[in-house]
């Protein structure tokens, strides 16, 4: 299960590389209002864990996506396997796509169980992903929030 987890935290630092911006120099705490871009989730007892590593990515999930309760665990489960399909294959066909987008494969297993908060982090990833890199993954409708 860690290597599902190394395999996102890199492809996902390959993605989100840009250069930091200074919102301001005339404010004594600067650092204070800086947003993190790093949402992290671990669970020792299953081993896994997901880091989202992603300019932009933490302000989007806190201010477009839906809220968490709005779809079920297992809606966000089928669309994952979806589009870590379609993502799998991607990576496969590196003169079809675009290898500076999908660089490593995602090793998402259906058969565990990774709870409500890893499958909406990683369901809202992939609605970001599309949105902002302009990708269509399998799964039918994007949300554009």
């Amino acid at each position: 299960m860690k290597s599902i987890v190394s395999i996102l935290i890199i492809l996902l630092s390959v993605i989100g590389c840009n250069s930091t911006k200074d919102i301001g120099t005339n404010s004594n705490d600067i650092a204070s209002r800086k947003v993190s871009d790093t949402v992290k989730i671990a669970n020792d007892s299953l081993e896994y864990e997901v880091i989202i590593i992603d300019p932009g990515f933490s302000s989007w999930i806190n201010g477009r996506a839906f809220p968490r309760g709005y779809h079920s665990e297992n809606f966000m489960r089928l669309k994952n396997i979806q589009f870590v399909t379609e993502w799998n294959i991607r990576v496969q066909n590196p003169y079809q796509y675009d290898p500076n987008l999908y660089t490593m494969r995602i090793d998402y297993d259906q058969n565990v169980n990774y709870g409500y908060e890893v499958n909406y982090l990683i369901y809202n990833y992939f609605i970001y992903f599309q949105n902002t890199f302009n990708q269509r993954l399998a799964g039918g409708f994007v949300p554009n929030r």
